[in-house]
C-alpha cells in the first residue's frame, strides 16, 4: 500500500486515511490500488464493524483525481485502465459489508467527492466545499458519480453541479440531503468517531442485513447473498451440508 493512503485501526473501527498532503489528497493510481487493497483487508476483517473515510490535511478531503495522472492517457487507456478500474475500487468500496462513514473537510471536489458518495453516511466540516468539476477540463465524473449523486440529491441538483462543474457549502450539501450531517471544523474527526463508536456498539449481523437491504434498492448486490448465509444457518441447511460430507441422502424437517 503507497504511503499516501494509510490503514489504522482503532478497536472495531478501522480509519482510511487519505495522506497525500501535499498534492490535496488528488488521487494518484498507487492511491486507487491502495484503496483496493484496504478493501480487501476490510472485507475479510471480521474484527472491523465501521469504516471511517478522512483526510489528514486541514485543508482538503481530496482534491479530485490527480491531472497529472490521466491527462495525458489515450481515449482507450482512459477506459480499459482508469475509469474502468476507478469505478470498479469505488463499486468494492461501496459493497463493504461494514457501515463506512466519510469525514469531509475542505475540498470535496470531481473523484474526491464521488469517494465520499460511495461511503454509507458522509459528515462535513462546516468549511467544506462539494463540487463535480470535471466539465471545466473537458471531463465527466467517471467513478459512479452520474449515478450517486442523482440517487441521493435527484436528478435536477445532480445535473445543477455536474453540468456547471460548481460548488456547494457544507450548508447546502446538507439542506441537498448530499450530507447527512455538517458539525465545526474542530469537531468533524471526534464526531465521526462517535458515530462510528455508536454504530459499532449495535449487533454487527443485523447492521450488516440492514446496510444490504437498504442498498439493495438502489441496485446494489441482491438479498441473495444474506438469504443464502440465512438459508445454510437453518436446520435443514446445517443437515444438507453434512449429508454431502457423509454422501448419503439428506433427512430434511422443514422449518
Amino acid at each position: 500500500m503507497t504511503d499516501d493512503i494509510r490503514l489504522e485501526m482503532e478497536g472495531a473501527v478501522a480509519h482510511l486515511v487519505l495522506a497525500r498532503s501535499g498534492k490535496l489528497n488528488a488521487l494518484t493510481w498507487p492511491m486507487i490500488e491502495g484503496i483496493d487493497a484496504a478493501c480487501e483487508r476490510i472485507e475479510r476483517g471480521r474484527d472491523i464493524r465501521v469504516l471511517i473515510v478522512r483526510s489528514e490535511h486541514p485543508k482538503a478531503f481530496c482534491s479530485g483525481a490527480d491531472i497529472a495522472e490521466w491527462g495525458a492517457l489515450s481515449p482507450q487507456e482512459m477506459w480499459l485502465e482508469w475509469t474502468r478500474i476507478g469505478h470498479r475500487v469505488l463499486g468494492r468500496l461501496a459493497a463493504l459489508p461494514q457501515p463506512t462513514i466519510a469525514a469531509l473537510n475542505g475540498l470535496v471536489l470531481g473523484g474526491g467527492l464521488e469517494l465520499a458518495l460511495a461511503c454509507d453516511l458522509r459528515i462535513a466540516a462546516e468549511d467544506s466545499m462539494l463540487g463535480m468539476p470535471e466539465t471545466r477540463v473537458g471531463a465527466i465524473p467517471g467513478w459512479g458519480g452520474t449515478q450517486r449523486l442523482p440517487r441521493l440529491i435527484g436528478p435536477g441538483r445532480a445535473k445543477y453541479l455536474i453540468l456547471r462543474g460548481a460548488q456547494i457549502d457544507a450548508a447546502t450539501a446538507l439542506a441537498w440531503g448530499l450530507v447527512e450531517e455538517v458539525v465545526a471544523t474542530e469537531s468533524l474527526q471526534s464526531r465521526a468517531s462517535e458515530l462510528a463508536d455508536e454504530i459499532a456498539s449495535r449487533a454487527p449481523g443485523a447492521v450488516r442485513i440492514a446496510k444490504q437491504l437498504i442498498d439493495s434498492g438502489s441496485g446494489a448486490p441482491s438479498p441473495e447473498t444474506i438469504a443464502s448465509g440465512l438459508a445454510l444457518s437453518l436446520d435443514d441447511g446445517r443437515e444438507g451440508v453434512a449429508a454431502f460430507r457423509e454422501k448419503r441422502l439428506p433427512r430434511f424437517i422443514g422449518p
